[in-house]
């Protein structure tokens, strides 16, 4: 274990083929919606279906904006799709990094060969980092590939911002797991955390947009920092994302912090 980045260089070694995997996934679905757009954008398809939608359903879920290529990608695949995608990728990954190998044994393994247990944490939360990062990288070039053959007119400035909006959102989700996995040890808890604050996130915009009298909530939610002003629609909320981002990483300096202060051997 004397290589530079030992616990990095070995996660990335060995989730080489789940990334793959998430990749493939991320392509089936942006193959999969962004070609219907000339399709269902070129004649009225889309307003006459959202005009026979509830109109509270169609906020919700951000379809208000799907009647420009711009908003029906923000809407179908970074606001929706790709956010459920990397979220769950976040999350496992999160949990597994600390939790996972306590539960395992293989922390105590690990640190007994002598990885500082900051280092082990930090490169815990690096690993996980690059992954989104990479999954949010392939997502905006096979945006920018189909942006013209889908007759979506993105401006292609904006999909990094989207982008990098996106993976921030992700691994806020997935830094708050490996802090309270390093804080308890338990996989369960650590899953519960990282998607519970996703989930809230999501439900709290969603909330906001139905009344006047909650839109206070949209102060609580991730997910309405990064996406009240959509990406790809306006450009990228530079405060909300700066949140995101400032809050992910001090979430992932605290995992090393407390797994610095943990018992391992009594979890």
């Amino acid at each position: 274990m004397g290589s530079v980045l030992p616990v990095f260089r070995r996660s990335i070694r060995e989730s080489w083929r789940s990334l793959v995997g998430w990749s493939v996934g991320i392509a089936a679905v942006l193959s999969l919606y962004l070609p219907l757009y000339p399709s269902l954008g070129g004649d009225g398809q889309l307003e006459a279906l959202l005009d026979s939608l509830p109109k509270q359903l169609v906020t919700t879920l951000g379809y208000d904006q799907i009647a420009t290529g711009a908003g029906y990608t923000q809407s179908t695949f970074y606001g929706l799709m790709g956010f459920l995608l990397l979220t769950i990728a976040a999350v496992l990954w999160g949990s597994s990094a600390i939790a996972g190998a306590a539960e395992s044994g293989r922390l105590e393994l690990d640190l007994a060969h002598g990885i500082g247990r900051m280092p082990y944490a930090l490169e815990s939360a690096l690993s996980v980092l690059v992954r989104l990062a990479w999954l949010g990288l392939f997502a905006g070039l096979l945006v920018w590939a189909m942006n013209e053959p889908g007759q979506l007119g993105i401006d292609p400035p904006r999909i990094i911002g989207a982008s990098t909006a996106l993976v921030g959102l992700t691994f806020l989700s997935a830094a708050a797991a490996l802090l309270a996995g390093a804080l308890s040890g338990r996989r369960a808890v650590a899953t519960g955390v990282g998607a519970g604050i996703a989930v809230l996130g999501y439900v709290f915009q969603a909330v906001a947009k139905q009344s006047e009298d909650v839109e206070w909530l949209d102060a609580l939610s991730p997910y309405a920092w990064v996406y009240r002003q959509p990406p790809l629609l306006e450009g990228v909320d530079a405060g909300g994302l700066a949140l995101v981002w400032g809050l992910g990483v001090a979430f992932a300096a605290a995992s090393a912090f407390a797994l610095q202060r943990r018992d391992i051997a009594a979890s």
